[in-house]
């Protein structure tokens, strides 16, 4: 029987090695929008980049509300599903930093900086989703 996680034990989980977050932002007509995206967690802050062009930049400057979904598809199956608000930044500063640590999570210390200067650039948005709703549930399947 599943079993409701700890607020320590769902963010050690979402912050483990380099699980990724499925990001569900709102489309102009409604719908729902799913992508991958790579993340930190930062106190009661997700934080992630993207591009102010691409799809989910452009559905958070309108409509900051989302959804991310962090699982273990492994059984017994867990998964953390957090709802929040987005609010976005171009300080080109900020957005090279986070970028850098967003890469060093994902692809090691030693291509952080390669990261940072990749997506710390005009165009690329810094994101942080305030924490307001969190689902967290571990051993699903037992």
């Amino acid at each position: 029987m599943a079993q409701k996680m700890t607020d320590m034990e769902w963010r050690e989980f979402v912050s483990h090695g380099t699980r990724t977050g499925k990001l569900s932002t709102v489309r102009a007509d409604g719908s729902p929008h799913l992508t991958p995206i790579w993340f930190l967690l930062d106190g009661d802050e997700i934080v992630f980049n993207t591009g102010k062009t691409s799809v989910k930049g452009r559905n958070l400057a309108r409509d900051g509300r989302v959804a991310l979904c962090v699982d273990d598809d492994r059984p017994p199956f867990d998964f953390v599903v957090i709802q929040g608000v987005a609010r976005l930044s171009e300080d080109l500063d900020e957005v090279r930093d986070w970028a850098g640590r967003i890469g060093a999570r994902y692809m090691g210390e030693e291509r952080a900086e390669e990261f940072g200067a990749r997506n710390g650039v005009p165009g690329e948005l810094l994101v942080r989703v305030s924490i307001e709703r969190v689902l967290a549930q571990k051993a699903v399947a037992d």
